[in-house]
């Protein structure tokens, strides 16, 4: 009994393997019969096949982009750094080139008068100290610089050396209310007074009346004695407007300084004062702009009637 239930156990088996056999050998020879059960089956199965690409690629593709999420961010994070890099490389390029500009300018300026000159920077604005308008510049009683001398911009008088330190020096400004400077007026002799208002406009009162101020006269630095604080000859500034009020002892006028003190990069300390006076020399080239005259009104009350 156990040996004939064996023998039909093997019966399916034995017929398989020869199944197989002849299916392999009709392959062969070119007999299409697996070839056909094979499309059949991929008729059957693309469609599923397709469903499983179709629910499968977003699947995929949101692995990938999470595997990829850190290195993206950096990638970002560098270029931004890079792009921050250049952006300041770009602004210090453009403040040398000005400076550099500036400075070219005041060496002319001090060439064409014989001044012995100082380069420095501006490094900040302001005085920690007190309310005056000053800057703070990087050269000091190292490089020869003393108080009480006379400070070039690129367009004439910046100030007068203030305090001194090694390396630093204290520069007060023009525009400074409590500055003073002889002036004279290119062409003529007329000197007088001009004085600091807080910005960028100035106060003129001549020491006498001999001939009339005019709108657009340019104003050169007296000079001190010994050249300290001033040097002569500097250009200062223009006359905007002209006050010839009737009775006055002498004349006055507004006055539009040349320097920019808002867009100071370097500047020239006079640490050497020229052999001859310059003159007329350095009145600047460029014709002035006119500016719309300034009227002033005096009204004179009428007398109160009497009864």
């Amino acid at each position: 009994m156990r040996k004939a239930g064996a023998g039909s156990a093997r019966l399916p088996l034995i017929i398989l393997i020869v199944t197989a056999l002849f299916l392999i050998t009709l392959d062969l020879r070119g007999v299409g019969v697996l070839q056909g059960a094979r499309a059949a089956s991929q008729t059957v199965l693309s469609p599923f096949q397709r469903a499983g690409n179709v629910v499968l690629t977003p699947i995929k593709e949101f692995f990938s982009d999470v595997t990829h999420l850190g290195r993206t961010r950096s990638q970002i994070e560098r270029l931004r750094a890079d792009n921050a890099k250049l952006q300041t490389e770009l602004l210090n390029r453009k403040n040398a080139d000005a400076q550099l500009d500036q400075l070219k300018t005041i060496l002319d300026l001090a060439g064409t008068a014989g001044f012995k000159v100082v380069n420095a920077r501006v490094i900040s604005q302001g005085s920690s100290q007190s309310f005056a308008q000053t800057i703070t510049i990087d050269s000091g009683s190292n490089a020869g610089i003393k108080r009480n001398m006379m400070v070039l911009s690129e367009f004439g008088i910046a100030g007068v050396v203030k305090d001194v330190y090694s390396n630093s020096a204290l520069i007060s400004l023009a525009t400074d209310p409590s500055f003073r400077i002889g002036i004279r007026v290119a062409g003529s002799q007329q000197i007088g007074i001009l004085s600091g208002r807080g910005n960028r406009s100035a106060s003129l009162q001549l020491i006498d009346n001999l001939t009339t101020l005019q709108v657009g006269d340019v104003l050169l630095s007296l000079g001190s004695v010994a050249n300290r604080p001033f040097v002569p000859g500097v250009p200062v500034g223009y006359i905007t407007a002209v006050d010839n009020s009737a009775g006055a002892v002498a004349q006055s006028a507004t006055v539009h300084l040349y320097t920019d003190f808002n867009a100071l990069g370097v500047v020239a300390v006079v640490v050497g004062s020229p052999v001859r006076n310059p003159g007329d020399a350095l009145v600047p080239t460029k014709p002035q702009p006119t500016p719309t005259p300034t009227v002033t009104v005096y009204v004179t009350p009428s007398p109160t009637p009497t009864n």
